[in-house]
């Protein structure tokens, strides 16, 4: 009996080895660029956004829970499909997010529209009643560069107290944190 457990240890010690040594390795931090992100948003982020803290989930919800910080989402809304028949219905895919959010989409690109970035500007200036000093949280998806560029763009606006949760909903939802449905900021364009 005492040879048998002694085999089925090794053959789990083996297998657990291998499928150990077959793992993915966890992605690693892309590098800090000086300008903003332009492309392939859905990708590594890095580990650190100079002038701004880089936040965990656990700090995100201590911001959050304690009533901190504004929370900014800057998750794009998904386009109209092309090629719809004029009397085609269309819904938005709904957006659930971190509860008390402004959600402010579009506004995490590399390159903003003017009107874009008016968007953006007035959406944080509402946000925090025009004090730069207030704390700014921003966040989209996990592995997503957008919520990096709002970060490092508002930072460049002037705003003092600025952290950037790049978790965002994925980790807040993992950690099994309330989500709520969020319509967007309104536009004036």
């Amino acid at each position: 009996m005492t040879r048998r457990l002694e085999s089925a240890r090794r053959a789990v010690a083996a297998i657990g080895f291998a499928l150990f040594a077959v793992a993915p390795a966890a992605a690693e931090p892309a590098p800090e660029p000086d300008g903003y992100r332009l492309s392939d948003y859905r990708a590594a982020v890095p580990a650190t956004l100079r002038g701004a803290g880089a936040i965990d989930t656990p700090q995100a919800f201590a911001l959050w829970r304690d009533k901190a910080a504004v929370f900014i989402d800057v998750l794009p809304r998904p386009p109209k499909p092309a090629g719809l028949p004029p009397d085609a219905v269309w819904r938005d895919k709904p957006r659930f997010d971190i509860p008390g959010s402004v959600w402010l989409p579009e506004t995490g690109y590399g390159e903003l529209s003017p009107a874009a970035l008016g968007y953006f500007e007035s959406g944080l200036a509402q946000a925090t009643a025009k004090d730069k000093r207030r704390a700014l949280v921003f966040y989209c998806l996990a592995d997503c560069w957008m919520s990096w560029n709002a970060a490092k763009r508002a930072l460049a606006l002037g705003y003092s107290n600025v952290s950037w949760f790049s978790r965002g909903t994925d980790g807040w939802a993992a950690a099994g944190h309330p989500l709520e449905p969020r319509e967007p900021a309104p536009r004036d364009d």
